[in-house]
């Protein structure tokens, strides 16, 4: 396959930003084009703003830059996604369409979408969740993913778009802030941790879920994507797995590092989203079709957090 010119969505987001970099490194600086409604949300590289409701717009920016490979990245997530349903239902969905259709009528090579974990409900199993597996999603977040999985494998059997997915388990990442998800604990303690001393969790101390180091879930995204076609079986989306752990589990890993750290428990809404979900992931399929393996375990990901985190607060 010949060098990609590629199109990120939401380059600014959690996953944006350090996604879009890892692939100019990869491709080249000027075969990435990072969009985001925000401006200058990527000054280091090609941007362009973009509102994703545009369908000209998006158009027009695949025909100037003879885009082979679209990474669709917008969203609302979970937590914010349940304060305007409808609202988030619209963007979700209504930009998914402005892609699929534009990637249909100029013969777009291969497309990214990014599914989730909140595709699961109370009625799937809570442990190693399989990849098929009853889907009841309880915020309009994961219901437009749902529907958007099989929006996707409808494009690829009808029209024969080459769509690839994986369902992200919550991110973990040093490099930018998290963006509304029911997961962003998980981030903003090492934050709390390195500048207070403390956190205040909205999750309770036993609440296990799937997450993902920001290093893996890039690197597993990439792998997938260039990936030979033939080797990709699954056309709704992959279960992807990296580590599974409590609020109370990383706390003590802080401490590790921290011995001062303290952590309090005040569950709020997002509690029952987070119950609602698997406490952990089974991505055999994912294994056994493309070869993924994470490298994070709990010990490792709070180290490099730390150690990050630190060296960014010494550089600014």
């Amino acid at each position: 396959m010949s060098k990609p010119t590629i199109l990120v969505t939401g380059a600014g987001g959690q996953i944006g930003t350090v996604l879009t970099e890892s692939l100019r490194k990869r491709y080249g600086r000027d075969q990435v084009i990072a969009t985001d409604i925000r401006p200058d949300s990527h000054p280091d590289g090609i941007f362009e703003q973009l509102d994703i409701m545009n369908q000209e717009r998006l158009t027009q920016l695949i025909q100037d830059y003879k885009i082979t490979q679209i990474y669709h990245l917008v969203a609302i997530l979970s937590a914010n996604g349940e304060k305007n349903p409808l609202r988030t239902w619209q963007i979700n969905m209504d930009s998914l369409f402005n892609v699929l259709e534009a990637a249909r009528n100029h013969k777009i090579d291969r497309i990214f979408f990014p599914s989730s974990i909140a595709i699961y409900g109370p009625n799937a199993p809570a442990f190693n969740t399989p990849q098929f597996s009853y889907l009841d999603p309880t915020t309009v977040y994961g219901i437009s993913k749902v529907a958007a999985e099989n929006w996707c494998n409808y494009y690829f059997s009808k029209y024969g778009l080459d769509i690839r997915s994986l369902r992200y388990p919550g991110i973990i990442s040093y490099q930018s802030q998290a963006g509304g998800g029911t997961t962003d604990y998980a981030v903003d303690i090492f934050h709390e941790a390195l500048d207070k001393g403390s956190f205040s969790c909205f999750l309770s101390q036993h609440t296990k879920l799937p997450m993902i180091y920001m290093e893996d879930a890039v690197r597993a995204t990439m792998e997938l994507m260039e990936c030979p076609s033939e080797q990709i079986k699954i056309r709704t989306s992959y279960n992807l797995a990296g580590l599974s752990f409590t609020p109370e589990e990383i706390a003590g890993e802080i401490k590790k590092h921290i011995p001062d750290f303290t952590i309090q428990y005040n569950p709020d809404f997002r509690q029952a989203i987070a119950d609602s979900w698997p406490a952990s992931i089974d991505d055999s399929s994912a294994r056994k079709d493309w070869g993924w393996k994470p490298a994070f375990d709990l010990e490792k990901m709070t180290s490099e957090m730390l150690i990050q985190l630190k060296n960014k607060r010494q550089v600014t």
